[in-house]
């Protein structure tokens, strides 16, 4: 399948938004479901892509497959990132593009981002424990589970973390060259 991978356009933040909200929703990891406060976050991809790097994958007549969040060093769109790492959140894949590539596309993308980025020697991201789909990737790309990292941002929901060294001697796994 012909897949691109770039910055989302502000026309396409109310369906990229929709798209993060739905793949959360319709896999049950949203407690409360649509009144829960996360899922309108999830929606806000204007306010994403103003304090970080939103981006889609397309396939070629331009249908949006999916979305992450690439929160470089200094984000406030971090949640467990320090200096030196970059932090990517939010990847969704719309129910009907699954299992095409794209999930993994788009964490190949910000790993190549946090790559060229000057002073990262990490890329960080937390995830839910039932994601198992999304941990099959994050392991075959080379992040290794940081668990000393796992935290809760609500009272309940634990999340595990995960690493990539993008140089030597950094603690990760060292990943897709």
């Amino acid at each position: 399948m012909d897949m691109r991978i770039r910055i989302a356009e502000p026309p396409e933040y109310p369906a990229v938004g929709e798209i993060t909200a739905r793949a959360y929703l319709d896999d049950g990891l949203l407690d409360g479901g649509e009144d829960n406060t996360y899922a309108t976050t999830l929606r806000d991809a204007a306010s994403r892509a103003a304090k970080a790097d939103l981006l889609v994958a397309v396939d070629a007549d331009g249908t949006l497959l999916g979305t992450v969040t690439y929160a470089p060093q200094g984000s406030p769109l971090q949640d467990i990132g320090v200096p030196g790492e970059a932090e990517f959140r939010m990847l969704a894949v719309a129910r009907a593009a699954r299992g095409r590539g794209a999930g993994e596309s788009l964490v190949r993308a910000c790993v190549a981002r946090a790559r060229a980025e000057e002073g990262v020697v990490r890329l960080v991201m937390s995830t839910q424990p039932t994601m198992l789909g999304a941990h099959r990737i994050y392991e075959r790309l080379g992040f290794v589970r940081t668990p000393e990292r796992d935290w809760q941002p609500v009272p309940g929901l634990g999340l595990l973390t995960y690493a990539l060294a993008l140089q030597p001697g950094a603690r990760g796994g060292s990943g897709p060259r």
